[in-house]
């Protein structure tokens, strides 16, 4: 289930958590989960039986929410695509996940480590160290998103398992109040963190296998959206052709084998036509690709895409571009 927030707050504070931190009753991720009771008690293989049934439920849950997601995907591709960024902000598992998002969006699609960016509770040390005490402060959310100075241009997004995290929530409320878009990704309904972003994904997974530990299924389904949310805004900027992801970064040989098999597969061309182009077109796969499909030379197929503002498909079909 999703929600479509509207309103803004009058300040750059984030609105009161509403005793956020200490009152879990009610909350769908805290809840009793009938199907592990005595899971002390079971075989490594029951453990495991149970789990899994469990964590078959989360894709469902992140089914519910498409419609939301599509519009964070799409306010994500608009900010980019305007010069903005996307920022992350979480704390624990929820913060970990999306710093994993942010730090493959580089070598995925060759967007600059500014572009999409990731705040964590308790700074990077927390990514490998539990810093966890730094989530109940609404102080720090504030002064850590203040630093990165949102603008119209961003989107700032926070993660939440339980939705009510003072940290995030204070950060949100503090990137609305610059203009910034803003959107959560959360667990639970109806929560503060719901009430001070623009757009709700709200993936209701339930309860945990081990009571209250989010890392499981709740981390799973933030996991699921980020990954929707940056694969297709990247796709709706046209980083992506066909199903091919064409800005790879092609920093190591294993990547360049995949860019030579991407033009392979995408122009039905051998190996050597496809490794003499990629080479000519300066290790660039996007200008192969403009080159080999407009059947034009380097400086031609980079016009394009500068055109285009990167959009492949755009570069090689639009004939209206001002070249």
């Amino acid at each position: 289930m999703a929600s479509i927030m509207t309103s803004h707050t009058d300040s750059g504070g984030a609105e009161k958590p509403q005793d956020s931190a200490n009152n879990l009753q009610g909350l769908s991720t805290e809840g009793a989960n009938e199907a592990s009771q005595g899971f002390d008690t079971k075989s490594a293989l029951d453990i495991a039986r149970i789990i899994n049934h469990e964590d078959s439920k989360v894709a469902g849950a992140v089914k519910r929410a498409l419609p939301e997601i599509a519009l964070v995907m799409d306010a994500v591709a608009r900010s980019l695509r305007d010069g903005g960024r996307l920022i992350y902000i979480g704390a624990g598992s929820s913060g970990r996940i999306a710093a994993l998002d942010a730090s493959e969006c580089p070598p995925s699609y060759s967007t600059a480590p500014q572009q999409v960016q990731y705040i964590m509770a308790g700074g990077p040390k927390a990514l490998a160290s539990a810093v966890e005490v730094n989530e109940d402060s609404e102080e720090l959310g504030q002064r850590d998103i203040a630093r990165r100075r949102p603008t119209r241009k961003d989107i700032v997004v926070g993660l939440s398992a339980s939705g009510r995290t003072p940290y995030v929530v204070a950060a949100v409320a503090y990137a609305r109040a610059r203009g910034a878009v803003t959107a959560a990704v959360t667990c639970n309904l109806n929560t503060p963190l719901s009430a001070v972003a623009d757009i709700t994904v709200v993936a209701e997974v339930g309860p945990e296998v081990v009571s209250g530990s989010t890392r499981m299924k709740a981390s799973t389904a933030q996991k699921m959206i980020l990954n929707m949310i940056t694969t297709g805004a990247m796709t709706r900027l046209g980083y992506v052709y066909e199903n091919l992801m064409v800005n790879v970064h092609m920093q190591n040989s294993k990547l360049v084998e995949r860019g030579i098999n991407m033009l392979m597969r995408a122009c039905k061309i051998d190996r050597e036509t496809a490794v003499g182009t990629i080479k000519s077109a300066g290790r660039s796969v996007p200008v192969a690709l403009v080159m080999l499909k407009a059947k034009v030379d380097k400086p031609e197929a980079v016009r394009r895409l500068a055109k285009s503002d990167g959009n492949v498909r755009l570069a090689i079909e639009d004939t209206t571009l001002e070249l």
